[in-house]
């Protein structure tokens, strides 16, 4: 047992090294899975955070839920997760954001959240707050990534994307989490005071606000359109 023990230390040590990540052994479904974990504010390339968000969280039965409860796409979820906190709920910023969806103080008591570090209320009240702002920017998500990192005040001064390197990197990032590559252009190294106003997603992909017919509840969905029917 002792061997096995060491082995399996040997191992996490091994993959800690090879990745700018956080390491960690877990038990799902009475297995033990070894998830590497984030952060993704480390060096991340487009490619790496499109492939983590694929991969399994522990966290992903929690973000499904509030993704359901909140008519918000869980993907979304996940990748502003990645990249807020690399899925880790004692984050801290030095801002004084928190958790695994970084609420602010204010954000968090306006949700009700009681335990900020809690992944169930985090997770919840970081949906509620992306699904509020997309209502509010119509699913306008570049705006809507923007406002949940810099506040709705820059957004609305800028009509965008304002010119604050912190928040340009973090769209662009959040972005292509989501999508699989950004859809703002010029990639992580453009030039920090330039100020985005948005751009059109990956054709099929862009976000859609819509009710649904039987419930009246507004569904929020990023599933292609469906192809004109031809007449005649």
């Amino acid at each position: 047992m002792k061997s096995r023990i060491l082995l399996l230390a040997g191992a996490l040590v091994a993959v800690a090294a090879a990745v700018p990540a956080q390491v960690r052994l877990a038990v799902r479904d009475g297995k033990r899975v070894i998830y590497n974990d984030g952060p993704a504010n480390l060096g991340a390339s487009e490619t790496w955070l499109a492939s983590r968000v694929r991969q399994a969280s522990a966290y992903d039965a929690l973000i499904d839920a509030a993704a359901r409860e909140n008519d918000v796409d869980p993907k979304l979820v996940k990748s502003v997760m990645l990249v807020e906190s690399g899925f880790n709920p004692a984050a801290i910023s030095r801002k004084g954001a928190r958790g695994l969806m970084q609420l602010m103080p204010e954000v968090a008591a306006g949700q009700g959240v009681r335990d900020v570090h809690d992944p169930r209320e985090n997770i919840g009240a970081g949906t509620r707050e992306l699904s509020r702002l997309l209502l509010n920017y119509r699913g306008d998500l570049v705006k809507t990534l923007a406002a949940y990192n810099a506040g709705e005040a820059a957004v609305d001064r800028y009509a965008g994307v304002p010119p604050y390197a912190e928040t340009q990197l973090y769209v662009r990032k959040a972005l292509a989490a989501f999508y699989g590559r950004s859809t703002l252009g010029g990639g992580f190294g453009k030039s920090s005071t330039e100020s985005f106003r948005g751009a059109a997603a990956p054709e099929g992909r862009t976000v859609q606000w819509k009710r649904d017919a039987k419930t009246n509840r507004v569904v929020l969905t990023t599933k292609d359109r469906p192809a004109p029917r031809r007449l005649g």
